[in-house]
């Protein structure tokens, strides 16, 4: 769970930080599972020491942080990451950190809960071989519907599943995916092989209306409580979800039947068979 919404939430709430030089930088100390720094510790710190940031940005579900000497911090958040400029939920998940001059925050912070997460740094060359095109697809905010369907139509596989190929689709991750096929009137286990031209200009508005939307309310904390803002604030598109763990709860849509869960590439669907059928 951070997705596209959290992650570009993350990169807005870091924009204080452009401008400011990094005194220092490294691992914190922390007794739990260690995250992956790449290409080693000592690299990186050779590579961000005394570097200017110049600029954020956002590569589907990667915060980065670029550098004066070109190179760039790739902060990637997986199931639990959060990069912060406040105090994190807990000292002892903190993972890695920049101490910054000339900012109105001392410190940069990557904190994770579980450490499945990593930290990188990439010259241009390393960025764009790691997270450039055939590594990672086009933006899900930056397609269009032709381009969406050019990417997709080919495959036999459910549309929910394709979704969160991030090779195909940068951003989208399994809570998006439902509410995105629901608002379409899709159903998850649909080809994409069989999908009409008019079913992908629905998911395509959907996509940018929901994404744009979740962007608005800072993203989605769901109840463990895991996902905050750059501040440590909770999001609040968790409160505009449609299906996304409601099973059991009445569609919002037809009222009429519940919503389901099935499960897909060993990920949670959720959807309505009345709104979304075949």
């Amino acid at each position: 769970m951070p997705e596209l919404p959290e992650v570009e939430t993350m990169r807005r709430g870091i924009k204080p930080v452009v401008g400011a030089r990094i005194i220092k930088a490294g691992r914190t100390r922390c007794t739990r599972k260690p995250i992956t720094v790449w290409p080693n510790d000592r690299t990186a710190k050779r590579r961000i020491e005394g570097q200017q940031i110049t600029g954020t940005g956002r590569r589907g579900k990667r915060v980065l942080v670029h550098l004066e000497n070109e190179n760039t911090i790739v902060f990637e958040p997986r199931m639990t990451g959060l990069v912060l400029l406040s105090d994190p939920p807990t000292m002892e998940h903190l993972r890695f950190q920049l101490q910054l001059s000339l900012a109105k925050t001392p410190t940069l912070q990557y904190w994770d809960r579980r450490g499945l997460g990593s930290v990188h740094v990439f010259t241009p060359d390393e960025l764009e071989e790691h997270l450039g095109p055939g590594r990672l697809g086009p933006d899900a905010l930056a397609v269009t519907p032709e381009i969406l369907a050019e990417i997709f139509k080919g495959s036999r596989r459910p549309i929910k599943v394709a979704l969160l190929d991030q090779v195909a689709l940068a951003g989208v991750g399994n809570l998006y995916a439902s509410e995105i096929l629901f608002r379409a009137r899709v159903h998850p286990k649909k080809r994409c092989s069989a999908m009409s031209q008019q079913q992908w200009l629905l998911i395509y508005t959907a996509m940018q209306d929901i994404l744009t939307d979740a962007i608005k309310h800072e993203g989605s904390t769901l109840n463990d409580g895991t996902y905050r803002n750059a501040l440590n604030d909770p999001g609040g598109y968790q409160n505009q979800h449609q299906v996304y763990d409601r099973e059991g709860l009445p569609c919002p849509g037809c009222n009429e039947v519940l919503i389901v869960r099935i499960v897909q590439a060993q990920r949670s669907t959720f959807f309505c068979k009345k709104c979304q059928g075949y």
